[in-house]
């Protein structure tokens, strides 16, 4: 999943978004919601009170977090981990990750178990809980606003709205030429009419209220993995048809969470779902995890009913000065480390600053499945057909200057598979920085000198950003643009808010761009699969790469099951992709989040979505720690 690069955020386990900006480096993986993405720095006039103090409301407990700008709250849409998170609260699927687990393994959510699989692997069905409920809402005519059983059916129809050409889906590469009959519906839905939803879909079937049935074409061993993604929640189709194009901004889901307010581009705020009591409808905090969770004391509200806090308020700042200013004041619980604060917070052994650590402040370290990038589109006539000027520019990237402009917070990245991924290698690069060679092979693309032949210009190339506001990026994209004049290339930005910014990938409009991709499933397919030509954008490969020999065996790979012939293609795979440099491969991150003490059961996690029904807040010891550091 795309996300963009800020440094200074925290992602309860992954980053939002694209290199827009700056990578979300290895410093900030915001948990969710905590994290601040593209966008807004607020005036003083509209920066949040300390509402922890003077407005939280009698009896409940509240979370205080940064947000990302996003798109909305529709599930097919959510094609970056900002608009995920914050999806996750209110909509659920069929399965969703074992917090405490890891290796990372999957569990029911809205199903009652797990599936019941084929002996050929091509046929999966789930038995939908009962007694699930959507929230209440105007939507429901039928029942006068009362939200309405989940059936079975309701999952047909979600993943109908993926397939459908008319909701502009990000996410159909997830199901692409995987499900009986469902890419014929898509074709069906490209016409101007309204798309018919009652065309049957043959492998996909509500056999009964409670009874969801998947028939595939070949085996799909990642099935279970895309089953706790946004893609698949459940959505009631009474929504979309009564809110119509405004129904990105009116979620109605059965998650522990209900959209109170949004004020776009500034702060959204969810409270606790009334219907899970008025349903009896009780989840319940993991009773047991892995080694170490007992001593960490991730498992003192083991059995409690979920979800912990009763409110989520979380504010949208793109000013990394003004979320630190505010965490250091306890207004928010979580935060990352921006650049410039990195030699104030970390001790030349990478530990927390001892005053810091005195006032109650953890930090968590952790690598994570994340590989950032600049991408060139090769449909672009300038950087498409020229594979010697993409490696020039390769063998340009000065890797030792980045890591130390980033406090050796994140490595080299070397291919695509981030580190922790059955597929990963740490051989050496074929295009590592040599100023020598990449004036030599920018001579073999038609430019000696960096100049243009057609205009005796020094080349220009344009590079799209996303993180328009984010001091942090600027001064990333200035580096990378010194690192291309060393060869006499020039480099001009483009910048973008965060929507925008995803709008001209997506429409290839862009020629190079700056993005991050973080796992959506821990397999080195989710990676791969963003050079899959028939997965060009609006899909995720927004460089809109093909290679014929890639397809065939990235269609060969994703049946296979682990094992170490799958993982031997996987290898072959990325290394066909780093000889054709469509990206140019900038890092791998590692992971820095701190929180205060009262924050409690925080685990760093690949997969945060939904996970913010497992945190706590202790207010007692909140409102102590800031009575006894307010001035």
């Amino acid at each position: 999943m795309p996300r963009p690069l800020s440094i200074s955020l925290t992602r309860t386990g992954r980053v939002v978004g694209a290199l827009a900006g700056i990578l979300l480096l290895a410093t900030c993986r915001p948990q969710p919601g905590c994290r601040p993405q593209p966008g807004c720095r607020p005036q003083p006039r509209c920066r949040p009170q300390d509402e922890s103090l003077t407005s939280e409301p009698a009896g409940q407990t509240t979370f205080y977090g940064v947000a990302s700008r996003i798109r909305g709250f529709d599930p097919v849409m959510a094609g970056d981990v900002a608009s995920a998170l914050a999806i996750s609260r209110i909509y659920e699927g069929l399965l969703q990750y074992a917090y405490l687990k890891r290796p990372y393994a999957v569990e029911p959510c809205l199903a009652a178990a797990l599936p019941q699989v084929s002996p050929d692997a091509l046929t999966y069905t789930f038995s939908v809980r009962r007694g699930i409920c959507f929230q209440d809402d105007p939507c429901f005519t039928a029942t006068q606003g009362r939200g309405r059983e989940l059936t079975a059916a309701d999952f047909v129809y979600s993943i109908k709205r993926v397939a459908d050409l008319k909701t502009g889906s990000t996410g159909f590469w997830a199901f692409n030429d995987r499900i009986v009959g469902l890419d014929e519906f898509r074709a069906a839905s490209a016409d101007d009419k309204l798309t018919d939803y009652s065309l049957a879909v043959e492998g996909l079937s509500a056999l009964d209220d409670y009874t969801f049935q998947i028939r595939l074409k070949r085996p799909y061993p990642q099935l279970l993995w895309i089953m706790t993604m946004h893609y698949t929640f459940a959505v009631p189709r009474e929504a979309v048809d009564f809110y119509g194009a405004d129904f990105v901004n009116h979620p109605v889901g059965t998650g522990p969470y209900v959209l109170k307010s949004w004020k776009k581009n500034y702060r959204l705020e969810y409270a606790r779902n009334p219907k899970w009591a008025q349903t009896g409808r009780i989840e319940r905090y993991p009773a047991e995890g892995s080694t170490g969770d007992v001593a960490q004391g991730l498992l003192m509200d083991a059995d409690k009913p979920l979800p912990l806090i009763d409110r989520v308020v979380q504010y949208v700042i793109g000013d990394t000065s003004t979320m630190w200013f505010m965490f250091l004041k306890g207004q928010f619980e979580m935060s990352g480390i921006s650049r410039d604060n990195w030699n104030a917070v970390i001790s030349t052994e990478k530990s927390l600053n001892r005053d810091l650590a005195a006032k109650g402040i953890r930090m968590f370290a952790a690598p994570v499945m994340e590989t950032f990038y600049i991408g060139f589109n090769l449909d672009d006539p300038v950087v498409g057909p020229n594979k010697r000027l993409r490696q020039a520019l390769t063998c340009a990237f000065n890797s030792e200057t980045y890591v130390r402009f980033y406090n050796d917070r994140v490595i080299r990245a070397k291919g695509p598979i981030p580190p922790g991924i059955a597929g990963f290698e740490d051989q050496r690069t074929p295009y590592p920085f040599d100023l020598t060679r990449a004036r030599s092979l920018l001579a073999e693309a038609g430019y000696p000198g960096g100049k243009d032949p057609r205009t005796g210009r020094r080349l220009k190339l344009t590079i799209d950003l996303g993180n328009a506001n984010d001091p942090e990026m600027r001064a990333a994209v200035e580096l990378f643009a010194d690192f291309m004049g060393q060869i006499g290339v020039l480099i001009v930005p483009v910048y973008n808010n965060w929507p925008a910014f995803l709008e001209r990938i997506e429409r290839r409009q862009a020629q190079l761009f700056r993005l991050g991709w973080v796992a959506d499933y821990p397999d080195a397919e989710n990676f791969l699969q963003l050079f899959y030509g028939p997965n060009s954008s609006p899909g995720p490969n927004h460089s809109n790469y093909r290679n014929k020999d890639f397809d065939a065996l990235y269609e060969k790979v994703r049946v296979l099951p682990e094992s170490p012939e799958r993982t031997a293609l996987y290898r072959q795979m990325a290394a066909m992709v780093v000889e054709d440099c469509p990206w140019i491969f900038e890092q791998h991150p590692l992971s820095y989040a701190l929180t205060h003490a009262w924050l409690k059961n925080y685990k760093p996690h690949d997969f945060p979505y939904g996970m913010g029904k497992y945190y706590a807040i202790d207010t007692e010891e909140r409102q102590a720690w800031k009575a006894k550091t307010s001035p």
